[in-house]
């Protein structure tokens, strides 16, 4: 199993338009396409590409886990993605070392994740995940459903 480099980082944001300002004036990071909305999560994304990753942007649509999650935490790293070659046997690992897992979903081999819990995780909800398509494919499948949950 290989555990491949970080895919992108989610941060959770009140405004897409007001965190691009930051990205673009400092990084000179674009954005990779036009921001687009979950309406299923409840949330708006833009991805942003910088030189050795993306950040995922997300914005809430209304009322929902990433508003109460901004209500709570404030601005900032929402969750980190990991992508793997064999996600089977990175849980397993996983596993074998203690960590729990929570939210796995093996069903679609357009994106396949897992996700460590934050307590157990230092603080950081971390998604591991398998793809057999490119990113600009898969990014509907990038959000949990049950993010209270993992968050709790």
């Amino acid at each position: 199993m290989k555990l491949g480099r970080l895919n992108h980082v989610g941060v959770a944001t009140p405004s897409i338009e007001n965190s691009l300002e930051l990205y673009a004036k400092m990084f000179n990071a674009q954005p990779h396409g036009p921001a687009f909305d979950l309406p299923p999560q409840g949330v708006r994304v833009c991805f942003v590409d910088t030189p050795n990753s993306q950040i995922e942007l997300i914005e809430p649509l209304g009322e929902g886990f990433l508003s109460r999650f901004l209500d709570s935490r404030g601005e900032g790293l929402h969750h980190v993605t990991f992508k793997t070659d064999d996600i089977e046997a990175a849980i397993e690992v996983l596993e074998s070392h203690g960590y729990e897992l929570v939210d796995v979903n093996l069903e679609r081999e357009e994106w396949r994740e897992a996700f460590l819990r934050p307590r157990g995780a230092h603080g950081t909800l971390i998604q591991i995940a398998q793809s057999s398509q490119p990113d600009e494919v898969v990014r509907e499948f990038l959000h949990p459903a049950n993010l209270d949950e993992l968050l709790s």
